[in-house]
Order: structure tokens, then C-alpha cells, then sequence
């Protein structure tokens, strides 16, 4: 099952506890469930759950004394190929301010204007 697919089949207090893991960029698991307004047993579950799909990653710690479990974000796939236009990169990578009057960006746009019609 792809990280999309887990995702869907996510209930709200699970959909709600990714987005704070994500929102955060980690969080210790004793706050993780405060946060949420959630019972400890119910957080573990979730935690489970979403580490289960692949949605987070989950490491043992130790914060404030007690040994907890510090959540993190899976790392996501990315998608290069919405950059691409044929094999020519975006010319918004890595520039701060691309010229639309540029030959990288009209043949950027040509490559992909090319692949939308197939000419």
C-alpha cells in the first residue's frame, strides 16, 4: 500500500495526529498525546498505526526522565518527474528569480508543451 493509499484509509484523530507530527517536524510521544487531548493508550495505538503504514517513524528516547518515543515523519517519495519537461530540469530550481524572457525557459516550456500534444 503506498503512503496516499494509508493515508486515505486514516480516520480523523489519526488524519489530526499526522498533520501535528508533520506541523511539528517531530514530537515526543508524552506530548504527542497531550497535544491531541487523548489518552496515552489511544496516542500509542495511533502512533502504531501510522508507524505500521509507514506514515512516521517512531525511535525510543528518553525525555524528562521517562523513557518515551520520539514520532518523526516518514521521509516521502518525491515526484522529479513534475519537474521535468522531456529531460530538461525546471529552471525554478535552484534560481531566485527565473527570466520568462530566458532561452532555458521557453525551451523548457517547448519540451513541455511537446509532451502534453505528443508532437
Amino acid at each position: 500500500m503506498s503512503a496516499a493509499e494509508a493515508e486515505a484509509e486514516l480516520a480523523d484523530d489519526e488524519r489530526r495526529a499526522l498533520e501535528l507530527i508533520r506541523e511539528e517536524g517531530g514530537i515526543h510521544q508524552s506530548d504527542f498525546w497531550k497535544a491531541l487531548d487523548i489518552s496515552s493508550r489511544k496516542g500509542s495505538r495511533i502512533a502504531e498505526k501510522l508507524e505500521g503504514f509507514g506514515l512516521i517513524q517512531r525511535s525510543s528516547t528518553v525525555y524528562d526522565g521517562h523513557n518515551t518515543y520520539y514520532l518523526e515523519p516518514a521521509p516521502r517519495d518525491l515526484e522529479f518527474s513534475l519537474l521535468m519537461a522531456g529531460d530538461l530540469l525546471s529552471p525554478f530550481i535552484g534560481e531566485e528569480e527565473v527570466n520568462s524572457n530566458s532561452d532555458a525557459f521557453s525551451q523548457w516550456l517547448m519540451n513541455l508543451a511537446y509532451e502534453e500534444y505528443d508532437l
